[in-house]
């Protein structure tokens, strides 16, 4: 973040990645839509956005790389934010993405470090996005699972940082904020809960997941999935009564994945109507806790 005196401060974040689906104008529409989460997740409203790109030099049509770009830009668009260029080299494997700024108040920039006892937890999206891009390389993945995520990843996360960034705006009530990508979301509660110097329960039959994606994770493990659990997995306490494909679940790492909020108890309620009523698929999925011997305990 920069600040300037008395007025709004600056917010930037970039972010690229190699495909995850097939069709290269649903990728840049994907590509798009998880850049500009990181300033979603801050309060922040993104502005303006540079392309960052790699392609081979033979072997992807013009119209496939024009494709992408076409994706990005009019995801770009439908959040407002104005493309002002980029930058493209040469690569053997395909990367794209953007570098994203945004405007803040800086009397109101949410963190993941102010999660407090008593806090309610809410996630915004359900979770599995890298099990079934996991899939999708090894051709294990039906239609209607890819259908489902790919219609997730292309959904900004705008509507439901507008209404939490609405509802603390008039209460306050909104203590941290954090949105699930690489480390999945049991590395970034972990880090929410380490940040904020408390535990976090989380209540894994509340978890939402996308319909189809628990009976695949067994045989879709990504190599991240696997980095995440050996990182976080000694700050969790996992109950027995726990399956092992939805513990293996909360470590896969996710593409343009939802905000995780901890919100006061009081307005957890209200800010969960909120966020339903504009479409948002949020779920109440835990609270936090004192600070105990474990960042995560999983029931």
């Amino acid at each position: 973040m920069y600040a300037w005196e008395g007025g709004p401060a600056l917010v930037q974040t970039v972010d690229f990645f190699t495909p995850i689906v097939d069709d290269p104008y649903l990728y840049g529409q994907i590509a798009a839509a998880n850049a500009l989460s990181d300033v979603y997740a801050m309060g922040g409203r993104p502005l303006t956005a540079l392309a960052i790109a790699a392609f081979p030099q033979d072997g992807l049509h013009a119209d496939d790389i024009a494709q992408i770009f076409r994706g990005g830009f009019d995801k770009l668009r439908e959040a407002g934010v104005a493309l002002l260029g980029g930058h493209t080299v040469q690569d053997k494997e395909i990367k794209f993405g953007y570098s994203v700024t945004g405007s803040i108040d800086p009397n109101r920039i949410l963190t993941n470090a102010g999660a407090r006892p008593g806090d309610r937890l809410i996630l915004t999206k359900p979770l599995g996005t890298g099990v079934v891009g996991t899939a999708i390389k090894f051709g294990r993945a039906s239609g209607d699972v890819i259908d489902r995520a790919v219609a997730q990843m292309r959904t900004l996360n705008k509507a439901a940082a507008e209404a939490i960034v609405s509802f603390h705006a008039h209460s306050r009530a909104v203590h941290a904020c954090t949105d699930i990508t690489g480390f999945g979301f049991a590395g970034h509660a972990s880090e929410m809960a380490a940040a904020s110097g408390v535990t976090i329960a989380v209540d894994s039959r509340a978890l939402p997941i996308i319909e189809g994606v628990l009976g695949m994770v067994s045989q879709n493990k990504s190599g991240g999935l696997n980095t995440n659990r050996e990182h976080f997995g000694p700050g969790i306490e996992f109950g027995g009564a726990v399956p092992e494909e939805l513990r293996d679940l909360m470590f896969d790492p996710q593409t343009s994945g939802g905000l995780l909020v901890a919100i006061a108890p009081e307005s957890a309620a209200g800010v969960l109507t909120s966020l339903t009523n504009g479409g948002i698929q949020a779920v109440l999925v835990g609270t936090v806790l004192t600070k105990g011997s474990r960042q995560l305990i999983v029931g």
